[in-house]
């Protein structure tokens, strides 16, 4: 059978099972890190579907991989299925109506990301069984996306090294390839320690660590003139020494992440961070203690693979909407603000498409993408950057939103457990399945993929973590 006929029949055979899991992980809407049902569900499923299972993967409960197939090539699926907090939402429901008060929601859509990379993952093993075809299919179960970072201590651990090109995509507005990088993260924690006394009486024989944060913080404010303008530096106090002025506060702590283009970038700059740490202790009379909470790599996109993969969802095309899902759509911009709007038109400003169909008072994308070179990094940060530098990697966005939504909101989850979100599973599913198999039957493809991730990165991998820090649980 043709493969892009027997990809679309694969999947369209499991939507509804693959719808099923999407909605269970959704409703269950677990922290990164502890997410125990939405994985043990995910295990079964992958069970049901024929491949073997290992679990607690790189000392993390809720990460697994379900293997099917042997030989080489090697092609592995990510998936992910955290929620994110304070985003609890009635699914399709365009007004804001928590489910729980403060409750986890998948405001970035992890649900169908996880089922479609499965679904994908599935489809691939069964096309390998139906044509006797050697190649292993790996779904790698990927936990804490949003906090936790798995993949880095996946990649750490060499779990991507024998893989020969990864697959993955995520939920947004647009159907396109991603062809930009991403920013490199590094979470730490910096604490002093000082010694108290009376603010009035003796405030001579305090050391205040609460000065030597608001130094430090200064300091890096400093900083920002004389760092690369791509790069950001924030931060938060998760200590001020307690609530009385009166008391010179002797413990304080501010954790910050600094972010950068490139990870060799951000962990220059993490090192003059330190300096100006240091610094305010000196400053002070304090003690400080660092430590590095997590780290990601940038998004190295492989352009040999990301080829192959948008060639693919051109074929399958852009997910077919029906009126009811334009009137979800249509709703649901109804409660974006000017401002939003407004922000997402300059984003895709350069685009003629997007321009086009934001324009025509579109609801929903869809259309595909053209590939487009020009871009700038993301703003935001993502493990599947570690994935990236082990092994060659491409992704895609898929609409499963209304033009326009903003991530990490209430109209995100909403959405996602809806038909737009189903169409759009079935999209990515295919699209990345039939990516993987013209991978798999074309030696060169994966040949140059290998040796433009070699270019890129030297042919080696170095985590931001060190050895010592483990996962956050």
């Amino acid at each position: 059978m043709e493969r892009k006929r027997f990809i679309d029949e694969a999947v369209e055979k499991k939507q509804a099972f693959f719808n099923d899991v999407s909605d269970k992980v959704w409703g269950y809407a677990e922290a990164g890190m502890k997410e125990y049902r939405s994985a043990e569900y995910m295990e079964e499923a992958m069970r049901k579907q024929g491949f073997d299972v290992k679990t607690d993967i790189s000392g993390i409960p809720t990460a697994f991989i379900a293997t099917a197939g042997s030989g080489k090539p090697i092609i592995g699926f990510l998936g992910e299925y955290d929620a994110l907090p304070g985003l609890s939402q009635e699914a399709g429901c365009p007004v804001k109506t928590e489910l729980e008060a403060g409750a986890y929601g998948h405001g970035c859509g992890h649900n169908i990301l996880g089922a479609a990379a499965m679904a994908a993952a599935t489809a691939l093993k069964d096309y390998l069984e139906e044509n006797h075809l050697p190649g292993t299919v790996r779904f790698y179960g990927c936990p804490g996306e949003e906090y936790g970072s798995a993949k880095a201590f996946m990649a750490r651990d060499h779990q991507f090294d024998d893989v020969d090109a990864c697959f993955t995509w995520h939920p947004g507005t647009t159907n396109n390839v991603w062809l930009c990088g991403s920013l490199a993260n590094i979470s730490v924690f910096f604490t002093f320690k000082g010694k108290t006394s009376h603010a009035a009486a003796t405030p001579f024989l305090g050391r205040s660590a609460l000065d030597a944060c608001e130094l430090m913080s200064v300091g890096v404010n400093y900083l920002r003139e004389h760092i690369i303008p791509e790069a950001r530096v924030h931060y938060a106090y998760v200590d001020v020494g307690g609530i009385a002025p009166n008391v010179v506060q002797d413990h304080a702590g501010v954790h910050y992440f600094i972010r950068a283009p490139r990870v060799s970038q951000m962990m220059e700059i993490y090192e003059r961070v330190q300096d100006i740490a240091r610094g305010a202790a000196l400053m002070t009379g304090t003690e400080l203690t660092v430590k590095i909470h997590e780290g990601l790599s940038d998004y190295i996109p492989n352009e040999a693979l990301t080829k192959v993969l948008f060639r693919a969802l051109q074929e399958v095309g852009a997910p077919r909407f029906d009126e009811e899902d334009r009137r979800l759509a249509a709703e649901i911009r109804k409660t974006l603000s000017a401002e939003q709007l407004e922000s997402y038109r300059n984003t895709y400003a350069p685009v003629e498409e997007m321009q086009k169909m934001i324009e025509g008072g579109a609801v929903l994308c869809e259309e595909i993408l053209p590939y487009d070179k020009a871009c700038s990094p993301m703003g935001g940060s993502t493990d599947v950057g570690d994935t990236s530098y082990c092994t060659p990697t491409a992704q895609i966005s898929v609409a499963t939103e209304a033009l326009a939504t903003p991530g990490h909101t209430w109209q995100i989850t909403a959405q996602s457990k809806s038909s737009i979100a189903y169409k759009g599973l079935a999209v990515a599913a295919k699209a990345m399945a039939l990516g993987a198999v013209y991978a798999m039957e074309d030696a060169e493809v994966l040949k140059a993929a290998k040796a433009e991730l070699v270019k890129k990165t030297g042919g080696t991998y170095h985590c931001p973590m060190p050895d010592e820090i483990q996962p956050t649980l």
